[in-house]
């Protein structure tokens, strides 16, 4: 079935409640379809007077909030063993090319990486946990945090509720749309973090590997040893 002929048989408050539950389980770290479910609810909203677009952003960019926090919370206690275990656990998700591109976007980017993380399929599911197990100053996070998730929930929800008014006269073709424009975007962005992470670490290998190379020190030495004969000559 899908999802949105789904969210049309449950009450507004039930797509409310999965909107909230569904988004704070993804912020949390559970790989979880957040912005496809967010996406066809907002199209439901603006096909069906019963579900109130503010009350359905309201509840999307609470769930964005708190998963994210108690995400956060989780990561700043499990610290590193934390990412490795949920590496075991979602190899998909938490593998460590993933591991490495976020950390490196938080190490560029800092609280930055939290908002805009909304906005990438992988970042929004490692924000919390990770910026906790790299012990980002919390009133950095909560503020990151809160921005984040109200731009990205709340304006979300605005933006397809306002456009499938628009469009009411292909409303369902553009449901269909909205759900594959969703997918391409989270997949396309994975691909390319994915992309990055395996050629940052091929890199750093060729790197790490050049400057422990054998006889690079004794060759630094023989130079240093005849500029010294030489001084002394």
């Amino acid at each position: 079935m899908h999802v949105q002929e789904w969210l049309e048989s449950v009450p507004a408050v039930s797509v409310y409640l999965l909107v909230g539950v569904v988004i704070g389980l993804e912020s949390l770290g559970i790989p979880l379809p957040g912005e496809i479910v967010l996406v066809s609810s907002a199209l439901l909203a603006s096909q069906h007077g019963e579900i109130d677009p503010l009350i359905l952003g309201s509840c999307a960019s609470a769930g964005a909030i708190i998963g994210d926090s108690i995400g956060y919370a989780i990561g700043r206690k499990g610290g590193k063993p934390l990412l490795t275990w949920l590496g075991g656990k979602f190899p998909r998700h938490f593998g460590p090319h993933h591991v490495a591109t976020a950390e490196r976007a938080f190490e560029r980017w800092g609280m930055w990486a939290v908002f805009f993380g909304r906005f990438v399929a992988l970042l929004r599911i490692f924000a919390g946990p990770l910026a906790g197990v790299l012990r980002m100053p919390y009133w950095k996070f909560v503020t990151a945090n809160v921005l984040g998730g109200i731009v990205w929930a709340g304006g979300t929800t605005a933006v397809i509720y306002y456009v499938g008014i628009v469009a009411e006269a292909w409303l369902k073709r553009f449901s269909w749309m909205g759900l594959l424009v969703a997918l391409l975007f989270g997949l396309g962005s994975m691909i390319v973090l994915r992309r990055r992470a395996r050629k940052a670490d091929a890199e750093h290998a060729a790197a790490a590997a050049a400057a422990g190379e054998p006889g690079a020190g004794a060759g630094q030495e023989d130079r240093a040893g005849s500029g010294a004969a030489r001084t002394g000559d």
